[in-house]
C-alpha cells in the first residue's frame, strides 16, 4: 500500500507576482514531484522554472501538461522525492518545503519551509541531480577517458596473465600510469566500484616483479580478505606466494617470511608490527597498498591505520604508500600529509542518483522504524518489478531478520508468527521468495553471495559487511537505518553502500540509492552528502596505545622521541600540535607499570617497556582498559570459591571494557539477558523456572553490562550449552552473544599471562587463564577446571593449526579419561604437530613435577623449568623467581585465614594450593568421542 504524502506545497506560499529590480538573478521554482496529482503552482514569466519527474505510464498527463506549458523537465527513475525549492516570495528568499511519507497522524500539519544552509542544500541536491540527467549517455567527467584501454597499452607483458581482465576501464587507464611512472606515494581517490583493486594489483606487481620485493595489501575488516584472497587465487596458481592475514586465519612465521604478497587487515598487519620475529620480514615490504585508506578517519581502526602511516609516510620512506581512497573532501590534505601525489577520478561505470526519502517525525521511534520498514518493502517492490535487483542495509542483526521477514511476507512468503531470531525459520521462509540475508555469524552468507550474484535471489538484505567492499552490486541500494547498534553511520560508510548501486556486469549503467531519513534528519543528511567525507585523526582517542606500541618497537625511547614520533600523525598535521595529551599519554604509562624510566648520568630519562608493557602491546589491548581492570581487581577480597572468583572476574570485565558493556542487543532481548544473568548462566534454571525467573526479572531494569555478565556467566557456568548447532543459548541468539565471547577471551588472556610476571593476584591470575580458555573452546564443552588441558592441547597442536587439531586432541584426551596434562607416558599424541625434541621440552615445562610446601611462615617450591612463586596473604602477594629449580619466599603480612601458593611457568603453565587447585584439572571428564590420544 503506498504511503498518504504530505505535500510540501502545502507548506509553502508561493507568489507569482514578486519582483524585485535590485536582484538581477531570475527568482527559481524547482519542483522534485513523486505525486501525479500534484498541480502546478502558477509562476510569472522569466521564472527559472524546472521539473524532475518519474519515468512511467502514471505522468503521461503530468509530461503532456509540462510540455504545454513549455516548463523545463527532466525524467528520472524511481524518483520518489516531493520537493519545492523557491525564491518566490515576497523577501525573495530561498526556502524548500519536502514531502514525507507516512505522517504519524492525519491531523499532522504541514511541516515548515526550510530555509538558510537547509534549504541550499536542497537546492544543491536539486541542481545534482538536474545536471546528472542530461542524457542517458552522459556518465563520464570531462578530461577523463571514456573509452576501455588494452591492458597490454599499460602495463608489461609479464603482468598481464595475472590481471583479471584484457582490458582496463577509464578510472584505471588513467591511474595506473602514476603507478608504473615512478616511485612515488599515491593517492588514488575514485568512486566506489570505479575498479579500483586493478589499481592495487598494478601497484603489488609493480613491487613483486619489477622490484623483487614483498607487497603488504591493507584491508579494513577480515570480511574484505574473503573477497580479494578469492581474486588473487589466480597469483597463487601462476606462482606467486600470497598469504592470507586476519584474525581468524593462522599462517606459520615461515610462510609469512616467504610470501611475495600479504592480504590483511589493518589490525593484524599492526599485530606483525609488534612482533619481534617477524621485523626482518617487514624490513622486505617495498610497497603497502592500503584499501578504503578513508577509514583513517574511522573511529574503530582508524588510530591504527594512522599509526602505521605514520612509520612509513614521507618522501625518503622505503615502502611506497598507494592508498585508495573513496571521494573524502579533504583527500589532498591525507596526500600532503603523506607526501603522496594525488590522482583524482571521476568517472564510475554507472550513473548513481540518490536520494533521500522522508517519513514523518515521532516521539515514538517504533513508528518511524515501522514507517522506514513500510517505505523500504515499497521501494523493493517498486525495483524488482522491473526485473531489478536490491541491497537493504539495517543497522543491526536482528533488523536484518526483521525486514527480510517483511519483505518475504510483502512477496508471499508464510512469514506471520516467525520469531526474528528463530534464524532457521526466517532463512526458510526468505529463502523460498528469492530474499538473501548477509553478516557476520550468519552461516548462510555464502549461500545468500553466490544465489544473489546468480540472481536467484534478488534482495538481498545486509548489515555494513557488504558495503565495505565485498562485490554484491545491485540496481538499487536502499540505506534504511542511519546508526548502526547505538552509533550513527558517517558519511563515508553510507558513501560505500550507495556504491553498491549500479550492476556493470548485467550491461545496467545507472544505479539508484536511498537513505530513508525522518523529517528532522534530512537537511543534516544532505548537506552531509553533498559536502563529502572529511577524514579526521583519531590517533588522539588512543594515544596511550600507539605510544606503548611504538615503544615496544623501540622507535621511542624518550619523551623527545615520542615527540618526535607524534610530528609524524595526521593528528599533528591537521593542527592538534599542543604536546599536553602526548605527555599525558607517556606519564599513565609510566605510572600504569606499562614503563620504566632509566636515569642515565647525563641527559633525558630512559623510556623501557616492562614486561607487562610488552605483553599488553603484543596481545593489543588497550592500556588504559587494562589499567581499569587491574585496578577494579586489586580492590576486591580474595574470593572463597572458584564459581565467586568467575562471577568477579566477569562482573569486572563488563563494567570495564566498553565494547562489552554496550554490546548490542535488541530491545526484545533485554529481558531475556536480565533473566539469564539472574539465574548465573544456567541455562537449566531458566528453562525449568522460567515463570518464577520472568516475575523475578521484571523488577530488574536492563543496564550496560547485562548481556556481557549473561553471556560469560553461561559459557562459565553452562558449558554443555554451546554444543555444535546451538542457535540459541538460554533465550539469547547465538549471534547475539558471538561478539562478547570473541573479544573477553583476550582481555582474560591478558590476565592469565601476569601469572609468570607476578602483576595481578594469583587467584586473578589462575581463573582467567582457565576461563579464557574455556570460552575459546566453547565448542568442545570444557567444564571448570579444564583451561590447563586445553593449554597442553594449544601448545601441541602449535597456533598455525589449532582450530582443527586442539578439538582432536581434546576429544581424544577425555575419551582416555584423562583431565589434566601430567601424564607420564613420553610418546608423541597421535595429533601431536610438535617435533619429538619440541614435545620433550614441553613435557620439561609443565608444572607436573613441582612441589609446593607451605611450612610456618614460609613457602617453598622446586621446579624444573624457568618458573615463578606466588604466595600470598588476603590480598597482599609476593612474586619471586624460581632460580635453579628452587625457591622461597615468607608469606606476606596480611590475613592469615587466607594464604596460599602458586607457581607459573613461562610458557602458561600453572599450579596452586588451596580452592584454586580445583584449577589443576577438569572438574568432569567430558563424553569420550575418540578412542585414544597417542
Amino acid at each position: 500500500m503506498t504511503e498518504p504524502w504530505r505535500s510540501p506545497v502545502q507548506s509553502m506560499q508561493i507568489e507569482d507576482d514578486v519582483s524585485d529590480v535590485a536582484d538581477p538573478r531570475p527568482p527559481i521554482l524547482w519542483m522534485k514531484i513523486a505525486d501525479p496529482d500534484t498541480p502546478i503552482p502558477p509562476f510569472r514569466s522569466g521564472t527559472d522554472m524546472r521539473v524532475l519527474i518519474p519515468i512511467g505510464d502514471r505522468f503521461t498527463t503530468m509530461r503532456e501538461q509540462l510540455h504545454a506549458q513549455r516548463i523545463p523537465f527532466r525524467e528520472v527513475g524511481y524518483l520518489l522525492e516531493h520537493e519545492v525549492i523557491s525564491t518566490l516570495n515576497p523577501r525573495r528568499e530561498l526556502l524548500a518545503a519536502v514531502g514525507q511519507r507516512g505522517s504519524a497522524s492525519s491531523s499532522a500539519r504541514p511541516a515548515r519551509p526550510l530555509e538558510g544552509a537547509a534549504a541550499e542544500a536542497a537546492r544543491d541536491g536539486f541542481d545534482l541531480m538536474w545536471h546528472n540527467h542530461v542524457t542517458p549517455d552522459d556518465f563520464a567527467s570531462g578530461g577523463t577517458p571514456a573509452r576501455s584501454v588494452p591492458v597490454d597499452h599499460l602495463v608489461p607483458p609479464a603482468w598481464i596473465r595475472f590481471l583479471p581482465h584484457d582490458a582496463m576501464n577509464p578510472a584505471q587507464a588513467e591511474a595506473v600510469p602514476h603507478i608504473i611512472g615512478s616511485d612515488d606515494h599515491v593517492l588514488v581517490v575514485a568512486p566506489t566500484g570505479a575498479g579500483k583493486t586493478v589499481i592495487g594489483m598494478v601497484a603489488a606487481l609493480r613491487t613483486v616483479l619489477e622490484h623483487g620485493k614483498k607487497a603488504a595489501w591493507l584491508v579494513p575488516q577480515r570480511s574484505l580478505t574473503d573477497e580479494l584472497n578469492r581474486e588473487l587465487d589466480s597469483w597463487r596458481r601462476r606462482g606467486l606466494r600470497v598469504e592470507r592475514l586476519s584474525g581468524e586465519y593462522r599462517v606459520d612465521a615461515h610462510r609469512i617470511r616467504a610470501a611475495d604478497l600479504w592480504v590483511t587487515t589493518t589490525e593484524k598487519f599492526e599485530a606483525i608490527c609488534r612482533t619481534s620475529t617477524l621485523r626482518e620480514a617487514l624490513a622486505e615490504v617495498g610497497c603497502l597498498v592500503v584499501d578504503e585508506i578513508h577509514l583513517l578517519g574511522d573511529s574503530t581502526r582508524g588510530s591504527f591505520l594512522e599509526a602505521i602511516l605514520a612509520r612509513v609516510r614521507g618522501s625518503e620512506s622505503p615502502i611506497r604508500i598507494v592508498g585508495l581512497s573513496a571521494t573524502v573532501a579533504n583527500a589532498d590534505q591525507i596526500a600532503a600529509w603523506l607526501h603522496a601525489r594525488t590522482v583524482r577520478v571521476a568517472w564510475r561505470p554507472t550513473r548513481l542518483t540518490w536520494q533521500l526519502p522522508t517519513v514523518a517525525n515521532s516521539t515514538d521511534w517504533s513508528l518511524v522504524e515501522a514507517a522506514k520498514v513500510r517505505l523500504t518493502t515499497s521501494i523493493v517492490a517498486m525495483v524488482t518489478r522491473d526485473n531489478g535487483s536490491v541491497v537493504v542495509f539495517c543497522g543491526s542483526k536482528r533488523n536484518v531478520r526483521r525486514t527480510a521477514l517483511i519483505i518475504a511476507a510483502s512477496r508471499g512468503a508464510t512469514g506471520y508468527g516467525i520469531d526474528p531470531d528463530d534464524v532457521e525459520a526466517v532463512h526458510r521462509a526468505c529463502r523460498a521468495v528469492g530474499v538473501g540475508l548477509h553478516y557476520k555469524g550468519w552461516e548462510h552468507k555464502r549461500e545468500a553471495e553466490q544465489a544473489f550474484r546468480a540472481r536467484e535471489f534478488d534482495v538481498l538484505v545486509a548489515t555494513s559487511t557488504v558495503a565495505a567492499g565485498v562485490n554484491l552490486p545491485a540496481r538499487a541500494v536502499i540505506v534504511q537505518d542511519t546508526e548502526v547498534g547505538l552509533k550513527a553511520i558517517d558519511v563515508a560508510t553510507v558513501q560505500q553502500m550507495f556504491g553498491r548501486a549500479g550492476r556493470v556486469g548485467a550491461g545496467e549503467r545507472q544505479g539508484w540509492a536511498f537513505l530513508l531519513v525522518d523529517e528532522t534528519e534530512r537537511s543534516i543528511w544532505q548537506r552531509k552528502l553533498l559536502a563529502g567525507f572529511r577524514v579526521n585523526s583519531r590517533i588522539q582517542d588512543s594515544l596511550t596505545e600507539h605510544v606503548l606500541a611504538e615503544a615496544t618497537q623501540e622507535r621511542i625511547h624518550s619523551v623527545h622521541d615520542a615527540e618526535r614520533w607524534y610530528e609524524q600523525t595526521l593528528s599533528y598535521h591537521q593542527g592538534s600540535q599542543d604536546m599536553t595529551p602526548l605527555r599525558q599519554a607517556v606519564g599513565f604509562l609510566d605510572e600504569g607499570d606499562f614503563f620504566t624510566r632509566k636515569r642515565p648520568v647525563s641527559g633525558e630519562d630512559e623510556l623501557v617497556p616492562t614486561e607487562l608493557g610488552l605483553l599488553t602491546a603484543r596481545l593489543m589491548v588497550p592500556p588504559d582498559t587494562c589499567h581499569r581492570i587491574r585496578a577494579a581487581l586489586a580492590e576486591v577480597d580474595v574470593p572463597d570459591t572458584a564459581e565467586d572468583a568467575e562471577a568477579v572476574l566477569i562482573e569486572t570485565l563488563a563494567a570495564q571494557v566498553v565494547t562489552l558493556a554496550r554490546a548490542a542487543i535488541s530491545e526484545d532481548l533485554k529481558q531475556r539477558a536480565v533473566e539469564l544473568e539472574l539465574a548465573r548462566g544456567f541455562v537449566a534454571e531458566v528453562t525449568d523456572n522460567d515463570r518464577r525467573r520472568s516475575a523475578e526479572s521484571s523488577s530488574y531494569v536492563y543496564a550496560p553490562g547485562v548481556l556481557a555478565r549473561a553471556v560469560l556467566l553461561t559459557a562459565a557456568n553452562s558449558p554443555t550449552a554451546f554444543h555444535r548447532g546451538a542457535r540459541t543459548i538460554g533465550g539469547i541468539p547465538y549471534a547475539t552473544m558471538y561478539p562478547i565471547l570473541e573479544q573477553a577471551p583476550r582481555y582474560l588472556h591478558w590476565l592469565g599471562c601476569q601469572g609468570f610476571l607476578g602483576t595481578v593476584h594469583p587467584w586473578v591470575a589462575i581463573v582467567a587463564a582457565d576461563l579464557s580458555r574455556r570460552i575459546r573452546w566453547r565448542r568442545c564443552n570444557p567444564p571448570r577446571g579444564a583451561g590447563r588441558l586445553l593449554w597442553m592441547c594449544e601448545q601441541m597442536a602449535t597456533a598455525v593449526h589449532a582450530d582443527d587439531v586442539v578439538p582432536a586432541l581434546w576429544r581424544a584426551a577425555t575419551a582416555r579419561g584423562i583431565t589434566n596434562p601430567d601424564w607420564g607416558e613420553t610418546g608423541r599424541p597421535q595429533d601431536c604437530r610438535l617435533s619429538p625434541s619440541d614435545y620433550a621440552t614441553l613435557l620439561r615445562d609443565r608444572v607436573t613435577q613441582t612441589s609446593v610446601t607451605i611450612d610456618d611462615e614460609r613457602v617453598t617450591t622446586t621446579c624444573s623449568t624457568s618458573a615463578t612463586l606466588m604466595v600470598w596473604s588476603g590480598t597482599d602477594h609476593v612474586a619471586v623467581p624460581v632460580a635453579q629449580g628452587r625457591a622461597s619466599a615468607p608469606l606476606p603480612a596480611g590475613d592469615p585465614r587466607a594464604v596460599g601458593a602458586a607457581v607459573f611457568t613461562r610458557r602458561g603453565d600453572y599450579r596452586a594450593v588451596g580452592w584454586l587447585g580445583a584449577y589443576s584439572e577438569c572438574a568432569q571428564p567430558s563424553t569420550p568421542a575418540t578412542p585414544s590420544l597417542v
